[in-house]
């Protein structure tokens, strides 16, 4: 089988508006502010959500980094957007320790660091962000702010693989192809390969188009009884669940 090329694009910035978790008036001024955001209103959002994150609210602060790495009601300023992922990483805001991660990886508003990329990523992975156990997955796979480690590299794909990342699932089944950081097994491989087929959406048809490639070359690998294997596994597979905010 010709050794299949893994995905070396990292996963982007999460840029979804988050609800409060708290109980009260906090969590229903947050909330406001997003019922605010949702309809336009980004004026109100952030009248809302302001004096929220200079109290220390880390969902406040993170959906004031959203808005200013969107543009949205404020000029857009990826440097700003930086500080306030910051400052709800550093109380443990899920998606903020994701998003600074990503901002170190890029250089978006912060010198870029892979190192301190890697240190952000492993807190949010250690918590079962998918997004995060891929990037930190690639880092270790490329040798970038980590010693490079196709076993490492495995586990962290592997991780997001059981949520049902399609890009993990993908570059999982290449180490299976390859027989890097785990044993060579291709009806491990034909299985994540199908499953990552599954997955990719419409805008990712090239990706699932060579995932259905690799797949069938992995097929082509396998005896009659170990293609149904793979092919049980594949059916059989459900994705974990993803973490609690």
């Amino acid at each position: 089988m010709t050794s299949p090329t893994r995905l070396a694009a990292s996963a982007c910035l999460s840029l979804a508006l988050l609800l409060g978790v708290a109980s009260g008036a906090r969590a229903g001024q947050l909330d406001e502010g997003v019922a605010a955001a949702d309809r336009g209103d980004y004026g109100k959002a952030i009248a809302l959500w302001r004096p929220l994150a200079d109290s220390g609210d880390e969902y406040a602060q993170f959906d004031l980094g959203v808005l200013y790495a969107l543009g949205r009601g404020v000029a857009k300023d990826e440097t700003e957007a930086a500080r306030f992922y910051r400052l709800a990483a550093d109380r443990g805001h899920l998606e903020a320790q994701y998003n600074l991660g990503v901002a170190y990886e890029k250089g978006r508003g912060l010198p870029a660091d892979d190192v301190q990329a890697a240190a952000w990523y492993r807190k949010a992975a250690d918590r079962g962000h998918a997004g995060a156990q891929y990037n930190l997955a690639l880092l270790y796979d490329q040798g970038r702010g980590v010693d490079q480690s196709y076993a490492e590299s495995a586990a962290w794909y592997r991780k997001a693989a059981d949520q049902g990342h399609a890009k993990a699932q993908y570059n999982l089944a290449t180490l299976y192809a390859e027989g890097q950081g785990v044993p060579q097994d291709f009806v491990a491989a034909y299985m994540w390969f199908n499953l990552s087929a599954s997955r990719f959406s419409k805008a990712e048809a090239p990706l699932r188009a060579d995932a259905v490639k690799n797949r069938d070359l992995a097929a082509a690998q396998l005896t009659p009884a170990a293609l149904a294997e793979g092919q049980k596994l594949a059916r059989d597979w459900k994705p974990s669940p993803g973490p609690a905010q």
